[in-house]
Formats: C-alpha cells, sequence, structure tokens
C-alpha cells in the first residue's frame, strides 16, 4: 500500500481552492492506496479556512488545513511538506482541478518509471482572456508531453507533480525561502534533484486543467513571466561564473529582441494573432539581456497578496 499526500497551497483564492478540492474528492483507482490532502493556507487573514471547514466532511481522505501566514511560495509548500509524514507527496495548484484518474495515473508512472519526480500533462484554460490572445494564453497556462509514461530529460514545474520524499524532497525545508516572491524554488530544487543523479518521468494520463484567474489571463501577465523565463539562461551562466556564456547569453537575447519586437509591431499593425507569440518571444529576449536581480519580477508573496488585494478593491 502506497500512503501519498495531495499537497495544495492556496493564496485568497477560496472558490479556485473549493474546484481543486472537489476534484481531489472525486479521484478514482485508488484501490490498495493511502491518500490525505493538505491544504496550506497562505494568507495572513485566513481565507482557505472557510472552504476547508465547509468541504471536509464530504472529504473522502482525511483532510488537513495549514495555517502559513507568511506570504510566499516556497514557504507554503515547506508548510504543507511538514504537516504531514507520507512518503510520496503530490502537489496540485489552488487554480488547478484534476481529472478523475489523475492521482493514480502519477502513482502508476511512478512505479513504471521508478522516477524520483513524476510530471503530468497540463490543460491551460485562460477564462476572460481577449479573444486575439486566447490560444496563446490557453497554451501558455499548459503543458504536454510524451503520449505514454516514461522517463523525460527535463523537470517541469511542481504544480501538478508526484515527488519521492527520500530522494527528491531532503530536508525539512527542501524549498528555498529566497524564492518566496519570484517563484523558482521549484526548478532550484529540481536542478538539485538532477545533480544527485535523480531522474524525472512522465505521466501521460495524469492530466489536471489550469484555470488562470482573470488577473493573470491577460498579456500583461504572460509577458512579464516571458521575461522571467528569459531571465534563467543568463543567471545560471552568472551564477556559475561564466562571463562568456553570460555575454553570449545577453548578445542572443538583444537579436531576439530586435527581431520579434520588430515582428510584433508588424503583427499588431495587421491585428494578427500570432503578434502574441511574437510579444513572448520578443519578452524572453529581453529577459536575457536584463538579467540582473533589479529586473526580476515578483510573482508571489506579499506581492501577489497586495495584487489580490487590488483586485478585490476594484471588483468591490
Amino acid at each position: 500500500m502506497a500512503r501519498v499526500a495531495v499537497v495544495i497551497p492556496t493564496l485568497r483564492r477560496p472558490d479556485s481552492l473549493a474546484r481543486a478540492l472537489r476534484s481531489t474528492f472525486a479521484q478514482t483507482g485508488l484501490e490498495g492506496h493511502e491518500v490525505e490532502v493538505v491544504v496550506v493556507d497562505n494568507d495572513p487573514a485566513g481565507a482557505a479556512a472557510d472552504p476547508v471547514r465547509t468541504l471536509r466532511p464530504v472529504s473522502p481522505f482525511p483532510l488537513t488545513y495549514v495555517a502559513a501566514p507568511r506570504p510566499g511560495v516556497a514557504t507554503a509548500r515547506n508548510a504543507g511538506l511538514a504537516a504531514t509524514t507520507a512518503p510520496l507527496i503530490a502537489f496540485l495548484d489552488d487554480d488547478q482541478e484534476a481529472a478523475a484518474g489523475w492521482l493514480a495515473a502519477l502513482l502508476s508512472a511512478q512505479a513504471r518509471t521508478g522516477a524520483d519526480v513524476v510530471f503530468g500533462p497540463i490543460t491551460g484554460v485562460a477564462e476572460g482572456a481577449p479573444e486575439w490572445a486566447r490560444a496563446h494564453l490557453d497554451a501558455f497556462f499548459g503543458r504536454e508531453g510524451p503520449d505514454h509514461d516514461r522517463l523525460i530529460d527535463k523537470p517541469w514545474g511542481c504544480g501538478n507533480a508526484l515527488l519521492v520524499r527520500a530522494t527528491a524532497l531532503p530536508g525539512d525545508a527542501p524549498f528555498d525561502v529566497a524564492a518566496d516572491e519570484l517563484g523558482g524554488e521549484d526548478d532550484a530544487l529540481f536542478a538539485r534533484v538532477k545533480a544527485a543523479g535523480g531522474r524525472f518521468g512522465w505521466a501521460a494520463r495524469a492530466r489536471v486543467s489550469e484555470i488562470a484567474p482573470p488577473h493573470r489571463a491577460t498579456m500583461a501577465y504572460a509577458l512579464r513571466r516571458a521575461f522571467a523565463y528569459g531571465q534563467g539562461p543568463s543567471q545560471e551562466a552568472r551564477a556559475r561564473g561564466d562571463w562568456p556564456g553570460l555575454l553570449g547569453w545577453m548578445a542572443v537575447g538583444a537579436v531576439q529582441t530586435a527581431v520579434w519586437a520588430a515582428a510584433s509591431a508588424g503583427l499588431w499593425l495587421l491585428r494578427r494573432p500570432s503578434r502574441a507569440r511574437a510579444m513572448d518571444r520578443a519578452a524572453r529576449g529581453l529577459g536575457k539581456v536584463l538579467w540582473a536581480p533589479l529586473f526580476e519580477p515578483r510573482f508571489y508573496g506579499a506581492r501577489e497578496l497586495a495584487r489580490l488585494e487590488r483586485v478585490s478593491r476594484s471588483d468591490g
């Protein structure tokens, strides 16, 4: 019998959290497995307490509520881990909805491949996005991979992933809290797993939908994320002290920015939906050039909480 905990970090999204929880309650094919669900409330005001209290009576699994009032994505993940001793940890984001066989598919793929971390596909849903950008944003919030379970070469993000605690989550706080506002805490963890000889796997049938909230289902948000993704290669070269490599990435980024910015302008004048992809590529190029910490966007923690409060006031 395998014991697995589904950890759901959340920050002031009670409705989408309830949707995510209901999807975990509807999981099938888990005979012979011991399952628990851990909700980590990263809101100082405790916005997740009510939906957890309301849904606990209908949960088929033990449901634990954890308060982690210091906003931060790594802090929330570490708090979730501290609340369970399960040897297998599945992470589900609070804006994700799991298909009925999601968890069973993750467990099956891990058993079949022996991977230390297993990832599944994501269908992006950018609700309320402008029509011209909808296809791009749906793809931006999603991810696809092989059509069958197998080992893969590179890791993805923590949302919709199963981790073997003994080999992929070392220590009491494996996620670096320095990434609380920036994100990338999972990238740093998986880089360490890979350096230690860990293996990554893909669970083709472990699908979730990621329903981007309205304040994220915008090109402005996607371009900020694309810029941050573009910073990655330059920052990694800088961290290694590889100055020639850093200059090379900056040169590549400068060319990408110039080419794709020009393409974006032309496609915008023609009103083509493909301008969204061109804008994305230009933003990634610019990130390679402006890689310094001064320019790093903040997506989580106190910055995200402040954004949510602004959205709440404007809606009110």
